[in-house]
């Protein structure tokens, strides 16, 4: 029994083991792909790697490194509740744009003082994002249209949405630029004095992203909507036929998702710019997709990987000094999580063969053991 007990442990402790070394060793691949680029293109690559980390280590940028990645790990929680069910909720870009100019509008218009309209906006935008999400929802499940497909297209009716409502009803002309009125100041997100010597705080939303983080983690691991969830994610049939309510389910992660999503842009919004623009920032939900492969859809391997991201858009500009192409960083990022799938995916095919092959080994002894206890008994 003992010993059975020590090859389980030593199992287990193998599998964590080579399920922590898989990104590191992905992460470690990458930057010998990019060393060996800007061998290629006739630079140095300590050079390069030096000006990254030294200008990254500035207490400004660790702020600013902080904010962006408190961005990119909101969007990769968004991304991560649709993937933990077989969901690619890709339309998260759009709905937090969205989300974002209405309750930029919302905001401007002060309808309420200080903080409560600090909440209201909030509430604005994770109520937007919530319900452009949930069209994509109801679509699968009333006419089985893909949500990959139905979040593509709502993409770029949001922009155009947001356009409208931008110019035609919530913005002003500021200078050359149309814009919403800016939030008030009694209604912005305060900062936080984290950083020494950074003249820059961090947002107030990195509070709000741990408890996200939280949150997610126990609503996934610890409740049985989170049970429903993962297993109708897992298996389609095994779910229907432990009484899973799955078109209900499907609605209610999408739903979710935008309601997470929507949350994304008021980093930006409450932070930093306090209004929205057409300068406002695009992009930040293909990015979770991204830092949510990078992380396997973990609360922690998602916040490592989004400092890390952060960490290389916001050091990029360091390289310019050097003469470098400031894309050798997207070709890293790339490389990163194209490394990290690859690697997740050996370790997933070592694991299940060798747990194959401990059945096998299992069942033979099993079977040894039975045959000679019936020689035994024929023999008495």
């Amino acid at each position: 029994m003992t010993s059975f007990l020590d090859r389980a442990l030593g199992r287990v402790r193998l599998g964590g083991w080579l399920a922590f070394a898989a990104p590191l060793l992905a992460v470690a691949f990458a930057a010998l792909i990019t060393s060996a680029v800007l061998l290629i293109a006739g630079h140095r690559p300590v050079a390069a790697f030096s000006a990254l980390v030294e200008y990254g280590s500035a207490p400004r940028t660790m702020a600013v490194i902080v904010n962006t990645a408190t961005q990119y790990y909101i969007a990769a929680l968004a991304v991560a509740i649709g993937f933990r069910m077989n969901l690619f909720n890709i339309g998260v870009d759009g709905q937090y744009r969205l989300a974002a100019v209405v309750a930029a509008g919302v905001g401007g218009a002060a309808l309420l003082p200080g903080v409560l309209n600090l909440l209201l906006v909030i509430l604005v935008a994770v109520v937007v994002g919530a319900l452009w999400s949930a069209i994509a929802g109801v679509l699968k499940v009333v006419r089985g249209v893909s949500e990959v497909i139905s979040t593509i297209m709502l993409n770029a009716i949001a922009t155009g949405l947001g356009s409208w409502l931008l110019i035609n009803h919530l913005g002003v002309v500021t200078g050359n630029e149309m814009a919403t009125r800016p939030i008030p100041e009694g209604s912005r997100m305060p900062g936080l004095s984290l950083i020494p010597g950074a003249d820059l705080p961090v947002t107030g939303f990195l509070v709000l992203a741990v408890a996200l983080g939280i949150a997610y983690h126990v609503l996934l691991s610890r409740t049985r909507f989170g049970f429903e969830l993962r297993a109708t994610g897992q298996s389609l049939t095994a779910a229907v036929a432990s009484g899973v309510d799955v078109k209900k389910m499907v609605i209610a992660a999408m739903t979710v998702s935008g309601a997470v999503a929507g949350l994304i842009g008021m980093v930006e919004l409450l932070s930093g710019s306090y209004r929205y623009s057409n300068n406002f920032p695009a992009g930040l939900g293909f990015t979770g997709i991204a830092i949510a492969l990078l992380g396997r859809n973990h609360p922690v391997g998602m916040a490592l990987g989004a400092l890390l991201w952060s960490f290389l858009d916001n050091s990029s500009d360091a390289l310019q000094l050097l003469d470098i192409s400031k894309e050798i960083v997207a070709i890293m990022q790339g490389v990163t999580v194209l490394s990290v799938i690859i690697a997740y995916e050996l370790v997933h095919r070592y694991q299940v063969v060798a747990g194959q092959r401990r059945v096998g080994k299992e069942l033979s002894a099993s079977g040894a053991e039975d045959a000679a206890a019936g020689t035994g008994a024929l023999a008495r």
